[in-house]
């Protein structure tokens, strides 16, 4: 495996982890997704806006599988 891959892996679990931590709080889903989108651009700042909502809605769809 790439290290890039093993890079990207690590800061998409990490995420994922959050967004879990975040989505079992007793909070709106709004209110939640929001939540989710300001730690990906705290996290990760040179991201763009479509990026974080791509990565946002990637985590929504796996945690309602």
């Amino acid at each position: 495996m790439k290290p890039l891959h093993v890079v990207l892996s690590v800061i998409g679990g990490a995420i994922a982890g959050a967004a879990v931590g975040l989505l079992l709080a007793p909070e709106k889903g709004e209110d939640t997704r929001a939540n989710i989108a300001r730690l990906v651009k705290e996290k990760f700042p040179q991201l763009k806006h479509s990026k974080i909502e791509e990565i946002v809605d990637e985590i929504q769809e796996s945690l309602e599988d």
